[in-house]
């Protein structure tokens, strides 16, 4: 084993330099770190773009906002945080909407998200959105036959809305396999450090699973359109997903890339439009 003192950790400060560190110095073996070591440089790297990507939207004064939907413990939360971990934070919001207050259930549906748009210059993760009365709301009966049948004649209309003026807008789903959800779900339970995150909801999330899929492939159909589709990341394997998800959000900014980005795994990723 090489010898290292306190003077060669002195130098380390990132998680990928902590790997590369073990690993040069033939602490670390296991093809597992090696491939987190991996990760982790790719992340960096990405994040570094991410980093580039809020500048020029500052700099042009640009609204973008990113819609993270999908199944539950599919990963939404563990995407955003990866996204928004090098940021500014003045210029960076994440956006998660506890259930609607009383005066809130009587208003327009979208009214309360419309006040979380992004302003200039500003970025806007919305972890969940007004995609809540597409699947969860209907699937646990929380909305009307007719409630919802509204939403989905509106929603196409008030994303083209945005977009007219000029908001950028991204639409994520994270899917998973049941098998995977059972067990993320079942370590969730086990966990005291995450425990918090099995809600009432993720209870019945296998229960209701084919409830679930019958108004996703709706909501993924119907307002998944050319200039706004969905872009749905299979995330069985979290970390690739969350590259994925940020090398698409990186490639997609009309005027932003000044340089080639690695191209999405197509294996991962399925267009709606």
């Amino acid at each position: 084993m090489a010898e290292f003192d306190l003077g060669d950790l002195e130098k380390i400060n990132k998680s990928e330099e902590v790997l590369d560190f073990l690993v040069a110095n033939g602490i670390i073996k296991e093809k597992k770190f090696r491939e987190q070591l991996a990760y982790e440089k790719e992340l960096s790297k990405l994040q570094f773009e991410l980093l580039r990507l809020q500048q020029y939207i500052v700099e042009n004064k640009k609204r973008l906002l990113l819609i993270f939907e999908g199944r539950d413990a599919a990963g939404k939360g563990g995407a955003i945080s990866r996204m928004i971990a090098k940021l500014n934070p003045k210029k960076v919001r994440v956006v998660a909407l506890p259930k609607p207050t009383e005066e809130e259930g009587g208003q327009w549906y979208f009214q309360r998200y419309i006040k979380q748009l992004p302003n200039r210059g500003e970025m806007v993760f919305f972890d969940r959105s007004w995609y809540n009365r597409a699947v969860v709301e209907p699937v646990f009966g929380f909305c009307s036959d007719a409630q919802y049948a509204l939403f989905m004649k509106q929603v196409n209309s008030v994303e083209q809305l945005l977009l007219d003026d000029d908001i950028l807008i991204m639409k994520f789903f994270l899917t998973i396999s049941k098998e995977e959800q059972q067990e993320r779900l079942e370590d969730r339970r086990k966990d005291p450090m995450k425990r918090w995150k099995v809600g009432d909801l993720d209870e019945k999330a296998q229960e209701k699973w084919d409830d679930y899929t019958h108004y996703i492939d709706k909501m993924l159909k119907k307002s998944g359109t050319e200039k706004l589709p969905w872009i749905e990341v299979r995330t069985d394997n979290k970390k690739e997903a969350r590259l994925e998800v940020i090398k698409y959000a990186l490639s997609h900014v009309a005027g932003f890339s000044d340089k080639q980005l690695p191209e999405v795994n197509k294996d991962l990723i399925k267009i709606h439009k």
